[in-house]
């Protein structure tokens, strides 16, 4: 998953939790008071925290079995067969869980894409002749990512922040905000060092030749470490979303 799919997952989730959060409190104003608050019970029986909002948003665990089970494959064939072979086991096994997934229900871009991503980097260790490359664009683009969002930071304009003006319009002032500027500094903190463990830990085993290790790392830094930037990234929008936007809307409102 992308710097860029992270964020839009986050938006969205932001966003709709922040509307409903709006509109229950727009509720509540809007309705006489006649007594004791009632608790409402549908809401109290299906808790939802942020980390279960974001992990459904990404795939869940779903998502995280089919992102990894073509890699495994591709690890478990490679000592006992040609790299052609292992490459595409690892192919069939992801167009079966796209196809799967399209049957389910999904989107084709978000069924299909791993796919994509399998092709891509088996083309790769294809070309190359090594197993160890079939990993080769996860490593560099982990490094790219690192190296764009330190910058980011660098320069005072931490990228999540960039993406969130750029998806309300690009029209907020969110920069002179000190507390909406701090918290996509350490959104942007988070997800940069996902970025570099993730170069760091597999370019050390890509280094040490060690295939089985790679997919392990793969595996272990991948989803996970995602979700969990993905719920600071979540945090981010949420906060700039209500200060920057809902609270606006409502001093317009009060205004009128």
């Amino acid at each position: 998953m992308t710097t860029t799919d992270l964020v839009r997952t986050a938006d969205h989730t932001a966003d709709h939790t922040a509307d409903h959060t709006a509109d229950h409190t727009a509720d509540r104003a809007a309705t006489p008071d006649t007594g004791p608050a009632v608790p409402d019970q549908g809401t109290r029986e299906q808790p939802t925290g942020t980390q279960q909002t974001v992990l459904d948003h990404i795939g869940g665990t779903s998502g995280m079995v089919y992102s990894t089970l073509p890699v495994v494959i591709f690890a478990a064939v490679v000592p006992f067969a040609t790299l052609t072979v292992a490459i595409g086991a690892a192919i069939a096994l992801a167009l079966a869980l796209g196809v799967y997934r399209m049957w389910r229900g999904e989107q084709f871009m978000g069924a299909m894409g791993g796919v994509f991503g399998v092709a891509v980097a088996g083309g790769v260790s294809a070309w190359t002749g090594s197993a160890n490359d079939f990993f080769l664009i996860g490593i560099w683009a982990s490094l790219v990512g690192a190296i764009v969002t330190l910058v980011s930071l660098l320069v005072r304009r931490p990228l999540t922040g960039v993406i969130w003006n750029a998806v309300h319009g690009g029209t907020h002032a969110w920069r002179e905000d000190r507390a909406t500027l701090r918290v996509h500094d350490l959104a942007t903190l988070a997800v940069c060092a996902v970025f570099a463990g993730r170069f760091i830990v597999r370019q050390g085993l890509y280094l040490a030749d060690s295939t089985t290790g790679l997919a392990i790392a793969d595996t272990v830094t991948g989803f996970p470490l995602t979700a969990l930037a993905a719920v600071v990234v979540f945090w981010a929008f949420r906060r700039s979303t209500r200060r920057l936007i809902k609270n606006t809307e409502d001093t317009g409102v009060a205004r009128s």
